[in-house]
């Protein structure tokens, strides 16, 4: 398929990037660079340097079978004190694209959605079925862009999949997170462990849970990548497929800062803070229905994820 990646200079846009060639499919990229990095998208793929309204002049005339929509504003806790820059950011942007998809004809859309639309679900694992209940206002505007691919596909035909990430973790083909503002704990605690930062705060271990801190589920960027690929092939004229991506397994963040020591070999120096206002306590997702619909299995458990993720550091020295 000959396809364009929104966003496809970001963490994980670019290893899907680098997936989607090595099934064989043709790629472009649109990113304005604001967050992600030019250097991540591979040699030989055309690079288009401008924000998501440039998304109609890519797709013109240019016979796309698909797009994969990964362009957002992410931070959450930036998403509840600035708000405005998030809903015209994610929901107005997703809305152009959607309309440039619907004029140019473009039949599928792959989105990159979030765990965070649920907030904190009564029930764990979290199913597709839990009514959502977002807690911050990213996870509100990603749901809107949700709802308004269920409605474009009712009306327009478009096969439609949106995957629901929860942690995402590690690195592979040489890309790894690295953020400008950086608020993922496997990342944040190997800074602390090579020096860059003074400590990791545990915020909080006096939570509900075996060793008192919150449980989050990961899952390795490779398999997130794989993930959307499958997604590509599962997409269905008039359906908007809602799937959500995890390992099915919860990890503490003392069972984290454990493997760290385990894959480093070096201590992770670290203190407890008090909670975080809005934290949930136990975020794990039930992915059968990727497993049955897409035909996915993550491959990667946590050691790995943080193995990648250490030597991806340990190769960055300006990180």
């Amino acid at each position: 398929m000959k396809t364009l990646v929104v966003g496809g200079a970001g963490y994980i846009g670019s290893v899907v990037v680098r997936v989607l060639l090595e099934e064989g499919h043709e790629v472009v990229v649109l990113d304005d660079c604001s967050t992600g990095h030019a250097d991540s998208v591979p040699d030989g793929v055309e690079l288009v340097v401008d924000d998501i309204s440039a998304a109609g002049r890519v797709l013109a005339g240019a016979g796309f079978d698909a797009v994969l929509h990964f362009a957002a504003k992410s931070l959450v806790g930036e998403s509840v004190a600035h708000p405005s820059m998030y809903w015209r950011t994610n929901v107005v942007g997703s809305r152009a694209l959607l309309d440039a998809i619907t004029e140019h004809g473009v039949p599928r859309l792959v989105f990159s959605s979030t765990a965070a639309t649920y907030g904190e679900p009564d029930t764990v694992p979290i199913t597709e079925d839990v009514a959502p209940r977002p807690t911050n206002t990213y996870g509100a505007t990603k749901l809107a862009v949700d709802m308004m691919i269920t409605n474009e596909c009712t009306a327009t035909d478009l096969a439609a999949v949106s995957l629901r990430y929860f942690n995402v973790a590690g690195a592979a083909y040489g890309v790894g997170e690295r953020h400008t503002t950086e608020t993922h704990l496997i990342p944040i605690a190997l800074d602390a462990v090579l020096g860059k930062r003074d400590k990791l705060t545990v915020y909080g271990d006096d939570w509900p849970t075996p060793d008192g801190t919150p449980i989050r589920d990961y899952v390795h960027v490779a398999d997130l990548a794989k993930a959307h690929v499958l997604a590509l092939d599962a997409a269905h004229p008039g359906e908007h497929l809602i799937c959500n991506l995890g390992n099915g397994n919860g990890f503490s963040v003392k069972e984290v800062i454990a493997t760290i020591e385990e894959v480093t070999g070096l201590t992770l120096p670290h203190a407890i803070g008090p909670r975080r206002l809005g934290d949930p306590t136990q975020l794990v997702a039930s992915a059968d229905r990727a497993r049955q619909r897409l035909g996915w299995q993550p491959q990667y458990d946590l050691h790995r994820m943080v193995s990648d993720a250490w030597e991806f550091h340990q190769s960055r020295p300006d990180h």
